[in-house]
Parts: structure tokens; sequence; C-alpha cells
């Protein structure tokens, strides 16, 4: 059995975290008078702060999951989000692991094979770390200590660009020849658009989007593993 998953996480919403990155955001060490870093203060400050505060959204103890999405083998994606995200993650991360616990259990395997993009390095470990925050205790079968190359794991970006490597799933899937990313909701969107979105009161567009992901992992995934290329066989055969 393959589970197919992904999330999509967004900056950290608890109060004071922002306060707290621009506390350690200081001027250049070589400003010294006290116009030029006032200056720097109103001029530049507040972007850094913005762009340090968003890069939270991939840090498991300050961000948070908006949605997540997986498919069971060849079925349809499941999707977890709500339309009141700020609260939502709790019910989010049940669903999620409900939906794992009752796959398992119905296949009665020892350990399917979890399928992401770059699923080892940010998925499986941010959603251990929110699991652990909020005291919500995942299925056993989650293999959230496996590394790239173990066999219950399928990492596609570890696969196409080698251990150690990046390549971003939307560059990987145009040079595969499959749809981009956003292709479902006809707008640009990367995990770095992710947060706007949510914004601008469009997470449900955000979920359409992770469902997508999913979609484009399983079939990024069968190329990889020339599953296409075996069945066409069969059939010539």
């Amino acid at each position: 059995m393959h589970i197919f998953l992904d999330i999509e996480t967004i900056p950290a919403q608890g109060a004071g975290v922002r306060e707290e990155i621009a506390a350690a955001i200081a001027p250049p060490g070589n400003y010294k008078k006290a116009e030029t870093i006032a200056e720097w203060e109103r001029e530049q400050k507040p972007a850094l702060v913005e762009e340090a505060w968003r890069k939270t959204a991939l840090d498991g103890a300050l961000g948070q999951v908006a949605c997540a999405a997986l498919a069971i083998d060849g079925a349809p994606p499941a999707v977890f989000y709500a339309e009141d995200w700020a609260r939502a993650e709790p019910a989010i991360l049940r669903g999620l692991f409900a939906a794992i616990r009752a796959a398992h259990d119905g296949a009665r395997m020892t350990r399917p094979v979890f399928v992401g993009h770059n699923i080892a390095g940010f998925d499986l470990r941010f959603l251990f770390q929110r699991a652990v925050l909020h005291g919500i205790e995942p299925p056993a079968v989650i293999p959230f200590q496996a590394r790239p190359w173990d066999d219950v794991i399928f990492d596609t970006m570890t696969t196409w660009a080698g251990f150690g490597n990046r390549v971003g799933l939307d560059k990987l899937c145009r040079a595969l020849g499959l749809p981009g990313k956003g292709s479902e909701i006809g707008a640009e969107i990367d995990g770095a658009k992710v947060w706007d979105f949510v914004a601008d009161g469009r997470i449900a567009e955000v979920a359409e989007y992770c469902k997508g992901d999913v979609e484009r992992v399983r079939a990024v995934f069968r190329r990889l593993t020339f599953a296409g290329a075996m069945q066409d066989a069969r059939v010539a055969a």
C-alpha cells in the first residue's frame, strides 16, 4: 500500500511572535548615527521582519498546518481543512491520522510506503512536531524517523535529484510533462504563496491545491518507478 501525502503550512499565528522576531533583528553593525539607524528602522526593517516571520511556516515549533491531503494507492485524494483555519490544526491532525489508521488497519499490512516530495525532510517532521505540541498521538505506522532512502518512504525529490540535492515539485512536473502547480485552481501558487491565499480568505483554493500536489506526487511516483511503462507493456502483450 502506498500513501501519497502533502501538507500546506502557514506562518506563526501566536501572539507576540512578530515582536520577538523584530526584537532580534538589529541594524548593520556599521550603522552608528541615530538618524541612519532610524531610517533603517523605518525603510528596511519591516520587510526583514515580514520575511523572517513568513519563514516560520517552515518551522514546526512556530508555524501550523493549514491543510493536509492524502491518497491511498489509486483512490481520489482526501483533504483536511476548515474555513476557520486559525483554530483548525488539531482537527486536521486528528482527521489525517484517523485516515491513515483506517487505511493501515483495513489493508492488514505491516508497513505502508509513504510517498511525498521532500517528505522526509519536511512533511513528516512538521507533522510530528505539531502533533507533539498539541498532544495528539499519531499512528505508530507513520515513519517519522525515516531517512530518504529507507524503504518505508519514497521521496520523489531525493529519487530524482539524489541525496542532499533539491528540485522543486513544479520544476520536476514540467520536466516530466505533467501539469504544474496551481493548474487545478487556475492560479499561480506554491508553498511561499499559501499564506497570501489563506489571508485573503481563499483556504478552499489552498485545499484544492494541496489535493493537486498529492495528484502530482502520485504522477511523478509512477514516472519514477516506470509504473506506466510496465502497465503499457502488459497491455501490449
